[in-house]
């Protein structure tokens, strides 16, 4: 893949080399048709014609924020990882400055402390003129000195998080790192030098012009003037011991100083804790009240549930009951009702004490039965009908 760390590379302060850039300003650059089409295939070698093509710097810029080559070719050499000799000699090349702030600018990325500063600090005495793009598109002057001192101080570059360095005089006093020595030092040490010619010239001609004009003079005047010397002395000894002890007395108000200060931050922060652990039992006891009435509510709900279904139980208890008796009083009405409906058949009484009439074929029948015109015999059943047309009674034989 055109986007992945080469193979061969190693970790960079524990993670993948690409990964010190931020995931967003990384997309950002795989999408940007220069990563594309001009770092595609690039090699060490051939990333140094890529870089004396540079003449700006930056970041990003524009409203999508979109990567500058300076960051696309960073990007690339995070992911090629090029030895140490070749970003060392990027940063000592005099002709091209943007190649030089191109190999600061990854040795800032990945170089350890002591490489950091003491391949970035010579570049302070670098002056040249350089063209920063903004963030709004536009462009700006800064120099060398500038960019380097940004990487050293700052911690962000370029819109890229800087890894962590410790500070200078760290290194100085664990002793892995020697006092830094400005290219300056050796004309002011010259210039020390003939001053303290000068001046030492200058004590000895003096000291021979007195010794001519004070060749004949009295012992009484050498007494005065010795006299008037340890009086000047005596002042300036007396000076220093007040000189001294104001600043004692100074030391000792800055302890009581800081003592007081440090008793206020103690008292400001217990005072803190106390109104902390406050709010929080304020505010345990309102979660406990809040569980104690969201227990009493589930009780009550429970409560109320339950005495629905014993209530709802006992209601279908007590319609089953009914339905019970209701089923065997029914059986009950039925079975006495036919048990006493046969003897009232002939005549049963209503309820005003009155007889019922019988139906009308069962008087038929039973006219018909009682006027003898169903005797066995025929000739009685025929005399019976002859008397039945008369209105006479039928014979009884």
């Amino acid at each position: 893949m055109a986007n992945r760390t080469d193979p061969a590379a190693k970790s960079i302060h524990g993670t993948n080399p690409q990964n010190l850039v931020e995931k967003i300003l990384r997309s950002k650059i795989y999408q940007h048709t220069y990563w594309k089409e001009q770092c595609f295939g690039l090699t060490a070698e051939t990333l140094v014609d890529k870089a004396m093509e540079l003449d700006h710097l930056g970041g990003t810029f524009g409203g999508n924020r979109k990567p500058t080559p300076f960051m696309c070719l960073i990007m690339k050499m995070l992911q090629i990882q090029p030895e140490k000799d070749i970003v060392v000699e990027f940063i000592k090349n005099e002709e091209y400055k943007y190649v030089r702030i191109l190999g600061a600018f990854y040795l800032r990325l990945t170089g350890i402390d002591t490489d950091v500063y003491q391949y970035l600090e010579p570049l302070y005495n670098d002056y040249r003129k350089l063209r920063r793009k903004l963030s709004d598109g536009n462009y700006c002057l800064t120099h060398v000195d500038e960019v380097i001192d940004e990487l050293l101080t700052k911690d962000y570059s370029c819109d890229i998080a800087m890894p962590r360095i410790k500070k200078r005089w760290t290194l100085e006093s664990l002793g892995t790192l020697e006092p830094r020595r400005s290219a300056l030092e050796d004309d002011f040490e010259e210039e020390e030098e003939k001053e303290e010619d000068d001046q030492l010239m200058g004590e000895l001609d003096n000291g021979r012009h007195e010794k001519d004009y004070y060749r004949g003079r009295s012992p009484g005047r050498e007494r005065e003037r010795d006299r008037k010397r340890d009086s000047h002395r005596y002042r300036d000894r007396d000076y220093e011991r007040d000189y001294d002890r104001e600043r004692g007395r100074g030391r000792e108000r800055d302890r009581e100083r800081d003592r007081d200060r440090d008793s206020y931050r103690d008292r400001e922060r217990d005072r803190d804790r106390e109104r902390d652990r406050d709010r929080y039992r304020l505010r345990d006891d309102k979660e406990y009240g809040r569980d104690r009435e969201r227990e009493g509510r589930e009780r009550e709900r429970r409560d109320r549930d339950r005495g629905r279904r014993r209530s709802h139980s006992r209601s279908r208890s007590r319609s089953k009951d009914r339905k019970d008796r209701d089923r065997e009083g029914g059986d009950h009405r039925k079975r006495h009702a036919r048990s006493s409906s046969s003897p009232r058949r002939r005549g049963d009484v209503t309820e005003d004490g009155t007889m019922r009439e019988e139906p009308r074929k069962k008087k038929e029948k039973k006219e018909k039965k009682d006027d003898g015109t169903d005797h066995p015999d025929p000739e009685i059943a025929e005399a019976n009908r002859l008397r039945a047309s008369l209105g006479l009674k039928p014979l009884k034989l």
